[in-house]
C-alpha cells in the first residue's frame, strides 16, 4: 500500500498519530482515510490553524445530505481520537464528547437456520461461466462456505493468499485479522476437499503470493464484489433481505458459525469455560467478551438451552453487553 501524504495544518501531527496506532498493533487504514478526508477539509478550509477547535471539530463532523448516521458516527469517533491524541502531546484540541451524536439502532445477526444455509450454498453451486470474471463460478461455491465454516471475517477470505492455504494439512493461515494479529484455523475435511479441487482449476500453477480469490487482474476481490454476489444468491434461494442495515449480510455466517459451535457443545453438556477461550482464538477475538456476546446470542436463538446457560453460567450471561460490530 502506498503511504498516505498528508498536507493540510495538521499533517505532522496526523501522520504521528497514524504511526502511533499502528505501531501498537492496530491496522487502522479505515481511520487512515478518515483522516486524510479531514487533512484535505482543514487545508481547503482551516489552512493556518494550529489548534483543534470545536468549530472546525463540529464542522467536519456535521452530516452530509447522503451519509449513513453510522458513518458520521464513525468520523466523529476517529476525529475524537485524534483530539486525545494532540492533548496528550501538549496541543490544544477540542476532544469532542463520546455519544455526541446518536447512533442508529443497533443490527441484531441474522442466524440462518440449516434450510436457509442449504439454499444457499445450492445456488452458489449454480453460478455459471462469466468470461469478463472467469473464475467466479469456482470461487462463489468456496468462499461462501469458507466464511461460513470457519468463521472467517469477510477481509480475512478475500485476502488470503495461495501460500495461506495449507492444502495438506488443511490449514488456513489468517494475516489480514483485527489489530493485524496473525492465527492458524484449521479447516474441516468436506472444506479442504473443497479447497483442494478448486486449488486444481484456479491454481494449476500455484503462486503463493497471487490472491487465493482472485477478482479481475489478479487483483482480490472488493468487499463490493462479495456484496453484490452476496445479494443475488439471496434473492435466488429465496431469503428475503430488509434493505440496508437490516440484513441479513456476509458478516452473519460468522455469527452463525459461533452460535452454532456453542449450541453443540452446550447439548453435548461441554464446559464451556474450557470451550470459550478456544472459540475466541479460532475466531481471533481480542478479548473474552467479545466472545461471550455469543452467549447471548446463542441463548436468544435458542431459547431451549437459555435455562441450562443461565443455570451453569450466571456469572456471564446477565453482563452481556457486546454487539453485533462487523469486527467481531
Amino acid at each position: 500500500m502506498s503511504e498516505i501524504i498528508y498536507e493540510g495544518p495538521f499533517k505532522s501531527h496526523i501522520k504521528d498519530h497514524v504511526e502511533l496506532k499502528q505501531a501498537v498493533g492496530y491496522k487502522y487504514n479505515t481511520d487512515a482515510a478518515h483522516l486524510k478526508r479531514f487533512d484535505r477539509f482543514t487545508l481547503a478550509k482551516y489552512p493556518d490553524a494550529t489548534v483543534l477547535t470545536k468549530k472546525i471539530v463540529l464542522d467536519w463532523c456535521s452530516k452530509k445530505t447522503y451519509e449513513a448516521q453510522a458513518n458520521q458516527c464513525s468520523r466523529a469517533s476517529v476525529i475524537r481520537q485524534f483530539g486525545k491524541y494532540l492533548d496528550s502531546i501538549g496541543v490544544e484540541a477540542y476532544i469532542i464528547p463520546k455519544g455526541y451524536y446518536p447512533t442508529e439502532k443497533q443490527y441484531t445477526p441474522h442466524i440462518y437456520p440449516v434450510d436457509e444455509l442449504t439454499r444457499f450454498f445450492a445456488q452458489t453451486d449454480k453460478c455459471h461461466y462469466c468470461s469478463e470474471y472467469p473464475y467466479r463460478h469456482l470461487i462463489m461455491p468456496v468462499v461462501f462456505r469458507m466464511i461460513y465454516m470457519c468463521g472467517l471475517r469477510v477481509s480475512e477470505a478475500r485476502l488470503l493468499k495461495v501460500g495461506d492455504v495449507d492444502l495438506e494439512k488443511g490449514i488456513l493461515t489468517i494475516k489480514h485479522s483485527k489489530k493485524a494479529n496473525s492465527r492458524l484455523v484449521p479447516m474441516s475435511d468436506y472444506l479442504s476437499q473443497l479447497c483442494r479441487q478448486y486449488s486444481k482449476k484456479a491454481h494449476p500453477f500455484p503462486v503463493p503470493e497471487d490472491y487465493y480469490f482472485p477478482a479481475q487482474e489478479g487483483k482480490p476481490m472488493t468487499i463490493g464484489n462479495v456484496y453484490k454476489n452476496f445479494r443475488k444468491f439471496l434473492w435466488r434461494a429465496g431469503i428475503s433481505h430488509g434493505g440496508r442495515g437490516y440484513g441479513p449480510r456476509v458478516h452473519d455466517f460468522r455469527h452463525v458459525y459461533a452460535v452454532h459451535c456453542l449450541k453443540k457443545w452446550v447439548e453435548q453438556e461441554k464446559d464451556l469455560t474450557a470451550y470459550l477461550p478456544v472459540l475466541k482464538t479460532y475466531m481471533g477475538h481480542d478479548s473474552f467478551q467479545d466472545t461471550a456476546y455469543y452467549l447471548r446470542l446463542t441463548a436468544d436463538v435458542f431459547p431451549n438451552i437459555t435455562l441450562k446457560l443461565e443455570t451453569h453460567y450466571p456469572e456471564i450471561i446477565p453482563e452481556l453487553g457486546g454487539s453485533a460490530d462487523e469486527t467481531y
